[in-house]
C-alpha cells in the first residue's frame, strides 16, 4: 500500500542528514522508495487525492495570486464556508476564483462539512461567475469535493436545483472558465463548479460519479470492496485524459503534491497561465459556442 511506502521514506528521509557509511545507504534506500512511487494503482491515487496534507484552495489562492477579496454570501439564504470564493489577481489581471473548501484540522473540516458544499455554497459560487461575467473577468475554480453535502436541511433548501443552475448558467458564461480537479471530483458537487472552457486535472485527482466505497456498496452491497471498485471505474487523471473528459493533466511530485507542494504551484501556474491567455483570445461568441462542441463531444 502506498500509505507505507510514504511512511518508510519519510521516515528515511528525516534521518538523511546522517553521514558517511550510513547515509549512502539510506539514500539508496531512498531512491528504491521513490521507484515504487513510479506506477501507481487506481486505488493509490485515491489515497493520494484524499491525503489530509494534500495542498488545499487556500494553499492554492496564497502560492499563485495576489489581493484577493473573499465574498461571502448568496444573497438569497446564507453563507457557507465550504465554498472559498472572491476576486484576485493571476499575473496581474483580475479573475474570480472560487473553489471547494477543506481544512487542515478536524475543526475546520467539520466546519466545512469535509469540503462537501450546501446550496448556498453553489449559489454563492453562481453569484460571483455571474459578477465575474459582467465586469469581464475569467473565472478560475478548483475542485476537492466527495460530493455535495447530503443532509437533510440541504436538500429542504434545494441542493439539486442549486446545482442544476450552475450546470446550465456556467454553460452560458461569455467569459473564460477554467476548472482544476485538485484532488476529489465526485458527482454532481464536483460538475457544479465544473462546466468549463478548460479542465484540468493534477496527477494524483480523481474524477468520478461516485466515490469508490459508494460504488462498491450500490453494485456490490459490499464497501469493502473500494480497490476493486477503483479499477472498475477508471477514475484517474489518464483515465479522464483518454475519454476526452478533460483537456490536461498538471505533474505532480512523485508520491504526491503534499511532498513538494512548490513544485505543484509552479507547474499549476504554468498550466493556467498558459490556458487563460489562449481563451481570452476568443470572443463571446466562440468562447460559448466551444464550451457547447465540448461537451456534446463528451
Amino acid at each position: 500500500m502506498i500509505r507505507d511506502v510514504l511512511q518508510e521514506l519519510e521516515a528515511v528521509e528525516a534521518a538523511l542528514p546522517s553521514s558517511g557509511e550510513d547515509r549512502a545507504a539510506l539514500e539508496r534506500r531512498r531512491d528504491a522508495l521513490l521507484s515504487r512511487l513510479t506506477a501507481l494503482t487506481p486505488e493509490d491515487t485515491v489515497y493520494l487525492a484524499r491525503h489530509p496534507h494534500r495542498p488545499r484552495i487556500d494553499d492554492l489562492i496564497r502560492a499563485l495570486m495576489t489581493d484577493f477579496f473573499e465574498q461571502r454570501g448568496d444573497r438569497y439564504a446564507g453563507e457557507d464556508p465550504g465554498v472559498l470564493g472572491g476576486i484576485a489577481r493571476f499575473h496581474g489581471r483580475p479573475v474570480t476564483v472560487i473553489g471547494t473548501r477543506k481544512g487542515h484540522s478536524l475543526e475546520e473540516n467539520m466546519a466545512y462539512h469535509f469540503g462537501m458544499p450546501e446550496p448556498e455554497g453553489y449559489r454563492k459560487a453562481l453569484r460571483l461567475m455571474k459578477q465575474a461575467e459582467k465586469f469581464g473577468r475569467p473565472v478560475l475554480t478548483f475542485i476537492d469535493t466527495p460530493g455535495a453535502y447530503p443532509g437533510m436541511e440541504a436538500e429542504a433548501r434545494g441542493q439539486g436545483e442549486a446545482i442544476a443552475q450552475n450546470l446550465a448558467q456556467m454553460s452560458q458564461l461569455t467569459v473564460p472558465v477554467i476548472s482544476v480537479i485538485t484532488g476529489e471530483g465526485s458527482s454532481g458537487g464536483a460538475l457544479a463548479l465544473g462546466v468549463a472552457d478548460s479542465m484540468l486535472m493534477l496527477e494524483h485527482a480523481f474524477f468520478s460519479v461516485v466515490s469508490p466505497e459508494g460504488f462498491a456498496s450500490i453494485l456490490w452491497k459490499d464497501a469493502g470492496r473500494k480497490a476493486e471498485a477503483c479499477g472498475v471505474m477508471q477514475l484517474t487523471a489518464a483515465d479522464m485524459l483518454r475519454f476526452g473528459v478533460i483537456d490536461g493533466i498538471v505533474p505532480e511530485p512523485a508520491g504526491g503534491a503534499q511532498r513538494d507542494p512548490a513544485a505543484l504551484y509552479a507547474a499549476l501556474d504554468e498550466a493556467l497561465a498558459a490556458r487563460l491567455d489562449a481563451l481570452c483570445a476568443l470572443s463571446a461568441q466562440e468562447l460559448t459556442t466551444r464550451r457547447y462542441e465540448k461537451y456534446r463531444r463528451v
